[in-house]
């Protein structure tokens, strides 16, 4: 599935420049392109198309359709934006988002996206791995998860103003899931900015897990001991736990996991058999040694 020969010019003719926030991360007073492809980390599955990734998501801050994130979003204010690091680090403090952005080199990569509703993508980011940021912050010995938290801001996020979930959004891995190197602070998508209905400015992307947990607008990150409660599990602890690795054999109660709807797939989506880790074992199988998957789904 990967290969080290892909170049963007096989996958898109958008442009491949950062925003105006990513420069000045980068300190340079010019536009600049992303560094080249992760070939290692990317598959060789046609991405889904901008207006696809754009348009049919999940982010219920702004409402429960899949076309209600963009529809909604584009009253979000972005910029200033900043990121509050505390918990088990060495260097706490309150980042301004030019500041987390120079903590690790821009990539791009293209991954398998794996909703738990059963529909998936193929989605081309740019970001770089979440190990820089915690490797720049320091993590103290103690830690052993990272949790997450979504912008609260209801007069900007409609979904907000229902009481439908626990607002603000949580989500958290364990330590040594957040410092592989899939694991993706996702800044754009296509070498363009971060559309603000896919989690504009920055969100979390883990590519061997189900969708949710790839937490989006995040403005705070806390290293902790203990596990950290994820919204989705403390909503409904019965449908979501805590690990949520893309798994065939474990259904959710509602519905089969075997298969999943490619969108785009046709007049109808195509539908495929699910891969376990969504097609990442190779890479992550190792994390979970020992464990049973289906207790800990």
């Amino acid at each position: 599935m990967f290969r080290n020969d892909l170049n963007w010019s096989d996958v898109t003719p958008k442009a491949k420049w950062l925003n105006r926030r990513q420069i000045m991360a980068a300190g340079a007073a010019t536009m600049i392109a992303p560094r080249a492809l992760a070939a290692s980390y990317s598959t060789t599955e046609k991405p889904n198309t901008f207006e696809e990734i754009t348009n049919y998501n999940n982010f219920y801050e702004f409402g429960l359709d899949k076309s209600d994130p963009a529809r909604n979003a584009g009253q979000l204010t972005i910029d200033p934006w900043s990121i509050q690091i505390d918990g088990l680090v060495e260097r706490p403090g309150n980042y301004d988002l030019a500041d987390v952005m120079a903590m690790g080199p821009i990539e791009e990569r293209i991954y398998r996206f794996r909703c738990v509703e059963a529909w998936s993508m193929v989605i081309p980011w740019n970001g770089f791995q979440l190990s820089h940021l915690l490797d720049r912050v320091g993590v103290q010995p103690s830690a052993r998860y990272v949790s997450f938290e979504t912008l609260f801001r209801p007069e900007e996020m409609p979904g907000q103003r229902q009481g439908f979930l626990d607002w603000p959004y949580r989500e958290g891995l364990r330590l040594d899931e957040a410092m592989h190197p899939l694991t993706l602070m996702a800044t754009g998508l296509y070498g363009e900015p971060m559309p603000k209905q896919n989690g504009a400015p920055i969100r979390l992307v883990v590519p061997w897990k189900y969708g949710f947990k790839s937490i989006k607008s995040i403005v705070k990150i806390t290293l902790t001991a203990d596990q950290p409660v994820n919204t989705w599990k403390r909503t409904n602890h019965r449908e979501y736990g805590f690990y949520a690795n893309v798994n065939p054999n474990v259904s959710h109660p509602r519905w089969s996991q075997a298969t999943e709807r490619r969108i785009g797939g046709g007049l109808f989506n195509s539908r495929e058999d699910t891969v376990m880790f969504n097609g990442y074992g190779d890479q992550v199988a190792s994390l979970y040694s020992g464990q049973d998957l289906a207790k800990d789904y």
